[in-house]
């Protein structure tokens, strides 16, 4: 439901605004991507590891200080989004000035959806979401009578907010800031170096649009931006599997370490077939009169850029099987040496690529990098596995009285 209705906001906007001003809204649009990753690195993420499956008592104290860690970093976050619109100007500035009013609300809800996730409660996610998509259509339909990248990022924000609003009420939680430095502090193990990873991924994502904007110009932003929301049915489902994985994977670890494995390639595998399923026909069965109707004058120069954001997207969705799987046996000192690898694979190949040939250089270098990325997460999971096996043997093996002693490094999550 949430990439849906990301979907139809890019669909709205492109279709509304054209390409320079879309691509503003793109810029806006992929540091939000960036804050999002930084709140979930800090609050979310070590939610998922440390609290999926636990007593209701326990789950309601870690949400109630996970959430007040998403309205802080939102709130920080929206200050310096506003500082760096002011000093922008222009449609870019307006933007992110926007985009600062709306982030604390925004935070706040993807809070709520990871915890409910945590606890079982796939439901109330699924309402929080659709409540989102439904506050869209007036506020949408406000903004385009008068058209402009302000109005659009703020009926987006506002959708977001009445959300947050309502997934409030269905925890019946007060989220509470003032124990997010505690919260911070008790999870600083998980929760730094999960920052570290998900920034070092979406900050490759925002540095390749910024650099391919510097040396293409923004337009260039709003055609692989517009590439890429040809794919969002797709994130549909990328996106409501990532949500779960974790928890999931969580659960999978705790019956065999030997299952492992198992499901987290069934996962891998399933999102990138569905993928290349989709892309395959968007390729050869979208009509060019349809791809107009979508993307207005941005279809001209995306539909070169279709195949691709199809074999990236292809390797991103198996790659998210390893990343489930690392997240799950709480190893984060491996999951972010590859993180960083593949973000540097990412960056260098999709900047390298737009200085060479602009957006459709940008969209086959990140492709060939998100491929080369693959070997790197798969051993990385491989090694980690081994770890794990080796260290429950050794637990076999040891009395029963020093069993409490024993410990696996960076294992203290299970």
């Amino acid at each position: 439901m949430t990439s849906l209705v990301s979907f139809i906001v890019g669909i709205v906007v492109a279709r509304s605004l054209g390409a320079l001003e879309f691509g503003a809204f793109s810029l806006a649009w992929v540091t939000y991507g960036v804050v999002v990753n930084i709140s979930r690195g800090l609050a979310t993420d070590p939610l998922a590891v440390r609290f999926s499956g636990v007593e209701r008592k326990i789950w309601r104290t870690a949400v109630a200080s996970s959430s007040g860690m998403a309205i802080v970093v939102g709130v920080a976050c929206g200050a310096i989004c506003a500082a760096v619109g002011a000093a922008l100007g222009g449609h870019t500035g307006a933007a992110f000035i926007a985009l600062g009013v709306v982030l604390p609300g925004l935070m706040l809800q993807d809070s709520w959806r990871f915890a409910f996730f945590a606890s079982g409660q796939g439901g109330k996610a699924f309402i929080s979401d659709i409540t989102w998509a439904l506050a869209l259509v007036p506020l949408l339909y406000l903004a385009s009578h008068d058209a402009s990248v302000t109005r659009f990022v703020l009926a987006w924000g506002g959708a977001g907010i009445f959300a947050a609003l309502v997934s409030g009420v269905q925890a019946g939680i007060l989220p509470r800031v003032s124990r997010a430095r505690y919260w911070l502090r008790d999870h600083r193990d998980l929760g730094l170096r999960y920052l570290t990873e998900n920034l070092t991924l979406s900050g490759a994502y925002q540095l390749r649009m910024y650099g391919l904007g510097a040396f293409a110009g923004v337009a260039a932003v709003g055609t692989v931006r517009g590439a890429e929301m040809l794919l969002g049915p797709f994130f549909i489902v990328l996106s409501g599997v990532g949500l779960v994985a974790v928890p999931e994977a969580a659960r999978v670890l705790r019956r065999s370490v030997r299952a492992l494995p198992i499901f987290c390639l069934l996962l891998g595998g399933a999102q990138a077939v569905a993928a290349l399923a989709w892309g395959l026909l968007l390729l050869f069965a979208l009509p060019d009169e349809w791809g107009h109707a979508l993307l207005g004058e941005v279809w001209v120069t995306a539909s070169a850029l279709v195949l691709p954001a199809t074999l990236s997207v292809t390797w991103a969705g198996f790659n998210t099987g390893a990343t489930a799987g690392l997240r799950a046996l709480g190893i984060a000192r491996r999951s972010l040496r590859a993180q960083l690898c593949a973000s540097s694979f990412y960056l260098v190949g999709g900047v390298v690529g737009g200085a060479v040939g602009g957006a459709r250089g940008s969209a086959w270098g990140a492709a060939c990098a998100t491929f080369s990325a693959t070997f790197v997460w798969w051993f990385t999971l491989r090694r980690g596995i081994r770890e794990r096996k080796r260290w429950e043997s050794e637990m076999d093996t040891v009395p029963i009285e020093t069993v409490g002693q024993q410990e696996l490094p960076e294992m203290r999550s299970t």
